[in-house]
Order: structure tokens, then sequence, then C-alpha cells
């Protein structure tokens, strides 16, 4: 890797695609989100498209207090959120330097969203005994949003560079880990399935 680039970020070029293309999922399945849940406020016998099966039912979820945290549809803070991460990945793309301050705000917005995805996945395991598909996407962008923003923001920390060498092998423990507790956690009705 260049000088140049090792001042800038561990990973120069992944990330502008990666906060365009994340963002762009993640805006994509909370819209959806969105959609269904009006539709299920429309209708309360409507079964939205993503109610699968006992497991994968979007439905069972929507209609917990955990699908509405701060008094609204968690699908609009991911619209909200993800608009700006994808702009954030676009702005990037055309090769603008955004100041240090706009990135400690994207690093607390992406740590929230960790945070906030993981108290919902042990919601959706542990309490409310259900899977939504679409919220497994938000999940599954939000992970790597968070750790290559937290890569870029340490990036003048020689630590952040013995990191960013394990970057796949990080992501890829952390995927296993949640495929594992969705696999023990309804494993009585995946068992039924083979």
């Amino acid at each position: 890797m260049a000088p140049t680039e090792r001042r800038d970020t561990p990973f120069p070029r992944l990330l502008p695609g990666l906060l365009t293309v994340g963002g762009a999922l993640g805006l994509i399945a909370a819209f959806v989100l969105a959609v269904e849940k009006i539709a299920l406020l429309k209708d309360p016998a409507y079964v939205p498209t993503c109610s699968i099966n006992p497991i994968l039912s979007c439905g069972s979820v929507m209609i917990t207090p955990q699908a509405e945290v701060f008094g609204f549809p968690n699908p609009l803070l991911g619209i909200a959120s993800f608009a700006v991460v994808t702009t954030v990945g676009a702005v990037l793309m055309a090769g603008v330097s955004l100041p240090r301050w706009f990135w400690l705000g994207l690093q607390a917005g992406v740590t929230f969203g960790v945070v906030f995805v993981h108290w919902l996945i042990y919601q959706s395991l542990y309490v409310i005994g259900a899977l939504c598909p679409y919220c497994m996407v938000v999940w599954a962008v939000t992970i790597p949003l968070f750790g290559y923003v937290t890569l870029h923001n340490l990036r003048h920390r020689p630590a952040a560079w013995r990191i960013a060498g394990y970057h796949t092998v990080i992501l890829t423990v952390w995927f296993l880990t949640l495929v594992t507790l969705i696999g023990v956690r309804f494993w009585s009705y995946w068992s039924t399935l083979i």
C-alpha cells in the first residue's frame, strides 16, 4: 500500500463503495419494512411478504413493542440513517474530503446503529422468537459499516493497521457467531426441515 494511502485510511478505495452499497441495501430494506408496516397498520389481517414461516416472520416482529422503540416504527430511523450513509459514500466516491468532526459524527451514528441492531437481535432471538428477513439485511450491512468506519477513524493509530490486516477474519467470526446463535436458538424448527 502506498504511503499516501496509509495516511488516509486502511481501505482508501473500499470505504466509499461500502458506504454507498451498504447504505443503499439498508435503505431498501428499511423502506420495504416501512411499506409493510403501513400496510399492516391499515389492515391488521395483512400478512407481510416477509412472513415466510413461523420463524421467518416479519409480521410477528412488527406487532411487538420492540418494533417501535422510540415511539415510531424503527424502519423510519433506518430510512433516515441509511440515506445519510449512502449519501456519504457517494460524496466520498466523488473525491470530496470530509472534516474530522463529520467522521466523528458518522462514528457516533454507526456505533449507535450496531448497538441497537444487537439489541434487536437479542430481542428477536430470545424475547420475540421470530426473525424478520428484511431486518436481517439491516443487521448484515450495519456490522461492516461500523467496522470499516471505525477503522477509518482509527487510521492514525498503529493498532488500527494491525487490526485492518484481519478485517475479513473479524467480520467472518462476527457473522458466524450470529448464524450460530440463530441456528441454536431455532434448531427445533430447522431440524424439522432436514
